[in-house]
């Protein structure tokens, strides 16, 4: 069941050249999502003032998503694979252990939202909307992260020209039967 996509092929579109242009549209996208995150946090917050409505030790989980959105984003593949980061305390375990923690940030911070939803809000019968909003701004950021790192680190630059010129002769199919993982 794990490789039942691999021979999936996207209809390609021919107006536009994304090879060019992935990372960028992937950053873009990667950076309104985490706006709009903290837009509806900060909009509930605006709303919901009173610490009744809208509990402020529940911007923690935001706080604590988004520094384990900048933790994550330190570190790069090559310095988990050991290709760019020797030095150091711990070099390449230094690194796994830094993105280990970071997922655990960002883990932890979903599913402490899903619990301010559900445990102060959907069960006590009150408006639920500061409670959406918390777990929203900490959904939208792990799909951020999500997206990001699906769109530029699964296929960063050498995987991109792999996947784009499997062939050798510069053509621009896709051919998911020479990745990486095969």
């Amino acid at each position: 069941m794990a490789g039942f996509l691999d021979n999936f092929r996207w209809p390609e579109c021919e107006c536009i050249d994304w090879s060019e242009r992935r990372n960028a549209v992937a950053s873009i996208v990667a950076g309104v999502l985490f706006f709009t995150g903290w837009w509806i946090m900060i909009d509930a917050a605006v709303v919901y003032p009173k610490p009744e409505q809208l509990n402020h030790a529940f911007h923690t989980c935001g706080v604590f998503s988004t520094l384990a959105f900048f933790m994550i984003n330190a570190v790069s593949n090559a310095q988990v694979r050991g290709d760019s980061y020797s030095d150091g305390c711990l070099g390449r375990t230094g690194a796994r252990i830094w993105l280990f923690i970071g997922f655990m940030l960002m883990f932890g911070s979903l599913i402490a939202s899903m619990w301010i939803l559900f445990g102060a809000y959907v069960t006590q019968n009150t408006n639920v909307y500061p409670g959406l909003a918390v777990f929203f701004q900490n959904a939208l950021i792990f799909f951020r992260l999500w997206f990001l790192s699906r769109s530029l680190h699964s296929a960063g630059s050498a995987w991109l020209k792999l996947l784009l010129t499997c062939d050798g002769s510069g053509t621009k199919d896709i051919c998911w039967h020479h990745s990486p993982w095969n």
